[in-house]
């Protein structure tokens, strides 16, 4: 019967057990992942958080207290160096414990326990955006996304539409160019040929003048021989 256990003791004496969750914390420090029994991860990582904790404050004091747990010169430095600037803004929950398939051998449940903010493809993710909270019997009410989409898929609309009636008129505006210009030189070749009409028919008129006063002089000379 359980009667108020508050640990688990892992089948080992108390030397044993600090001895072995000093070590599993070496490693995890070291290699920011580890792989052992579900129950030795829970207990590990009830025994490695506060001294995630005591290493945000990197003082005299707190790394004699996190060297007398790990008993160990480089994991105590890479903890300090390495792990305390990444952990800084995070206040608490610095382990994750994912669980594996049963080991082989005796069947034993398995887990992988590791630093949550070394974890480079989970940081990498997009966290999902926040929903919309509503109110009831308020009177401003914020937009949903749904609406904001309308909103602007009605402004593209609109700029699309602008943008076809401005291409319209310019087509327009030429095809009405195109069909002044051959008028207006249809009508300057008219004029030039009328004006060289013109000028032709003023030649025949003074051609058929000379002509006349020509006949008059020969016929009066005729008459004067006569006589």
């Amino acid at each position: 019967m359980r009667h108020g256990k508050k640990n688990n003791h892992l089948s080992r004496k108390k030397a044993h057990r600090d001895a072995l969750l000093s070590n599993m914390a070496c490693s995890l420090i070291e290699h920011k992942r580890i792989n052992t029994t579900l129950a030795k991860a829970k207990a590990l990582r009830v025994y490695v958080e506060p001294l995630l904790t005591k290493s945000k404050t990197d003082t005299t004091h707190s790394r004699r207290v996190v060297f007398s747990y790990l008993q160990n010169k480089e994991a105590a430095s890479t903890l300090f160096r390495d792990v305390a600037p990444k952990i800084s803004d995070r206040p608490g929950g610095y382990t994750r414990i994912i669980k594996l398939n049963n080991r082989l051998g005796d069947n034993a449940q398995m887990a992988m326990i590791e630093l949550v903010d070394f974890n480079e493809l989970l940081l990498t993710e997009k966290a999902p955006k926040k929903k919309s909270t509503r109110r009831r019997g308020g009177k401003s009410k914020s937009k949903s996304p749904q609406a904001e989409a309308a909103v602007e898929a009605s402004a593209e609309i609109e700029e699309a539409v602008v943008v076809e009636e401005s291409t319209s008129e310019d087509v327009q505006q030429t095809a009405e160019d195109v069909v002044t210009q051959p008028a207006a030189e249809a009508k300057t070749e008219v004029e030039d040929s009328n004006t060289v009409v013109e000028e032709t028919s003023d030649d025949t008129q003074v051609e058929k003048k000379e002509d006349q006063a020509t006949n008059e002089e020969s016929s009066s000379e005729e008459d004067d021989k006569k006589e």
